[in-house]
């Protein structure tokens, strides 16, 4: 149907176009956020104390698949469960005390674990020691939940043992 108007809308075309006006208002949305810990002793500790394994995401500036994990599953079981999570980031020289109580940069600390993969999720109970497989990579987002998941059981009952 024409419209003797060139400048004519519809009220479909309204609508359409009110709807991106309040998306470009309302901005991207805020990036998730994990806590990084100067200490993973106390970081563990704090997590025995509630009967949680303490997970770890090595993450790395700018990289798209540790955004996904950390926004769209760490960061949401953090809020809803409150799982005791922190992240450390590849090639970030912050100082984190150790497991063995040294200080150390984070990116040096990474190197010592032996990860050259971002995102590395790990799952460390009593004493510092790994209690479930880590989980690295983000590439395989259909059954990424569904390994994490597998990976907390079994580090939760590791640590609840």
């Amino acid at each position: 149907m024409m419209h003797p108007h060139p400048f004519f809308l519809t009220r479909r075309q309204c609508l359409l176009a009110g709807a991106g006006l309040s998306l470009l208002r309302a901005g991207p949305a805020a990036a998730a956020t994990l806590p990084m810990p100067a200490s993973l002793p106390d970081a563990l500790a704090a997590a025995l104390k509630k009967g949680s394994p303490l997970v770890v995401m090595v993450s790395l500036v700018g990289c798209p698949f540790c955004t996904i994990a950390r926004d769209h599953y760490l960061a949401p079981m953090q809020g809803q469960s409150g799982l005791s999570i922190v992240q450390i980031d590849m090639r970030n020289r912050d100082m984190v005390k150790d497991f063995n109580g040294a200080s150390q940069s984070q990116d040096q600390l990474i190197r010592s674990w032996g990860i050259k993969v971002a995102p590395t999720v790990l799952f460390f109970g009593r004493g510092g020691v790994e209690v479930a497989e880590r989980l690295v990579g983000g590439y395989i987002p259909d059954f990424y939940g569904a390994y994490l998941d597998d990976r907390l059981r079994t580090a939760r009952a590791a640590v609840t043992s």
